[in-house]
């Protein structure tokens, strides 16, 4: 982004705005997709702060921890934000001025200036459980904002709209599902339904159900009304399967196709992942904040998003709500300075240009198959090397001689990062190191990681309240230096 947002109150339409100039006017073509045959999806952190700055993590999407596992937007965007976090706090040691940081009240420690937040953003609503949503008898915004009083009732499901179980986030306009769809006779223009609740920028709702082991049919009937008489007809499919040891979906037709409230795998071809879905490590960013294990050594406190906002797409306040906040709001006994936050969750009513359905609308009468972009772009607000493209894990270009060569690794890999962190603690005399890193030799990734006793005490408590499914790495996984 050229700019940041310099007040701290904007709408969900000026972060879209933001994230989506900042992709025209400062990534390279190089990573971007090819404009008439492939889609991609956009995430991004924005600081918000009283005077003007930059976007901090941008993208569109082993044992020695030189690739990349998971490259779906939203992990992209963390990891650079990351990178952004380790700049940040090299500058704080340095005793820079223009850094966030600021020392803590402990040896060691630094802590995140009071005048400034962050937002999250994505261009579409997260894989998983959060794109478990109604669906409506409507062509122009086939999913609204689920209010309460639609929930109220089970619903008496219809197999007339089944997706196909293949399907992993449909974008709505102008895809294959929302031309299965019709209006209901009397129904006003899409446009005009689209203008009146087609997004929605209220706080969050506090869903009327809990726990993780609520059925799809129990939290949206299909048979009621949406606000205009639009019919919700049946839910939006997920191609996020559901971890080991969880109950499992039970592809009823209609509604009750899925179970919602569940850890679920990312989506793909090929053989199964363990890589979460972007649902879950939004919920577990939210508790454990976005610095990670590794940071937290040199945090007084973790730090937070305050505000998550998605591009125009399917949608449902409820469904976001339940996902990032309702799984984890009974966690408690958390450690100093933990906590379940109340983002704020929004929408805008923008549509990013190269979305699945901004795509599929630009080539309406064309031929060919549409693809998903195989490159992923990460843009972090450094000095040095900003910009990452990567594929298949590794940089852009990497010959199957090179792969496990230093100049293969994505700048935001696991082992760059921890690079990175290593250098900034040769950085800083080892007198003002906190207790953490002074009580006893560190070496290893997987060291660095279980000595951040109150990050790991932290994650501990949210697995065993709510997330004892999660699929954890082996140690020997993170046993590089």
């Amino acid at each position: 982004m050229v700019r940041a947002l310099t007040r701290t109150m904007w709408t969900a339409d000026e972060i879209a705005q933001l994230c989506y100039e900042h992709y025209r006017t400062r990534l390279p073509k190089q990573g971007k997709p090819d404009p008439n045959r492939e889609w991609t999806l956009l995430a991004a952190v924005v600081k918000i702060q009283p005077a003007a700055d930059q976007a901090h993590g941008i993208t569109n999407k082993p044992a020695q921890g030189d690739i990349l596992n998971d490259s779906h937007a939203e992990v992209i965007a963390r990891r650079s934000f990351q990178r952004y976090l380790l700049h940040q706090l090299h500058l704080a040691a340095a005793l820079k001025e223009d850094s966030i940081f600021v020392p803590g009240t402990q040896r060691g420690l630094w802590k995140l200036r009071p005048d400034l937040s962050f937002v999250f953003f994505s261009s579409h609503t997260p894989c998983g459980d959060a794109s478990i949503i109604p669906m409506l008898e409507f062509e122009d915004q086939p999913c609204c904002p689920v209010r309460r009083d639609w929930a109220s009732k089970p619903s008496e499901a219809s197999g007339d709209l089944e997706a196909p179980e293949d399907t992993e986030r449909c974008e709505g306009l102008g895809s294959p599902m929302t031309k299965k769809m019709r209006l209901e006779p009397g129904t006003p223009d899409g446009v005009a339904q689209h203008q009146s609740f087609g997004h929605q920028e209220s706080g969050p709702v506090t869903p009327d159900v809990s726990g993780s082991h609520v059925t799809a049919q129990e939290q949206a009937p299909v048979t009621r009304t949406a606000p205009g008489d639009v019919k919700v007809v049946d839910i939006y499919r997920t191609g996020a399967k559901c971890v080991p040891g969880e109950a499992g979906d039970s592809r009823q037709p209609g509604a009750a196709y899925h179970q919602v409230g569940l850890l679920r795998v990312k989506p793909g071809r090929g053989d199964r992942t363990c890589s979460l879905s972007c649902s879950d490590k939004l919920a577990r960013w939210n508790v454990l904040g976005c610095q990670g294990a590794l940071l937290m050594h040199l945090l007084e406190e973790p730090v937070y998003l305050s505000a998550v906002v998605i591009g125009r797409c399917p949608y449902s306040q409820e469904a976001m709500h339940r996902a990032l906040t309702g799984r984890c709001q009974n966690v408690s006994a958390l450690p100093k300075g933990f906590g379940v936050q109340e983002v704020k969750i929004q929408q805008s009513g923008l549509l990013f240009e190269q979305s699945r359905s901004a795509v599929q609308t630009r080539r309406a009468d064309g031929s060919g198959r549409l693809a998903p972009c195989g490159a992923a772009i990460s843009w972090s607000a450094v000095p040095e090397q900003p910009l990452d493209v990567t594929a298949n894990g590794f940089l852009q270009g990497t010959t199957k001689k090179a792969i496990r060569c230093l100049q293969a690794r994505s700048r935001i890999s696991k082992v760059e990062l921890f690079r990175s962190f290593q250098k900034l603690l040769s950085s800083i005399s080892e007198d003002k190191w906190p207790d953490s890193l002074r009580l006893r030799k560190l070496e290893t990734y997987h060291e660095y990681k279980e000595a951040a006793s109150a990050y790991q005490e932290a994650w501990s408590a949210l697995r065993k309240q709510a997330f004892g499914s999660w699929i954890r790495n082996p140690p020997d996984y993170h046993q590089f230096k």
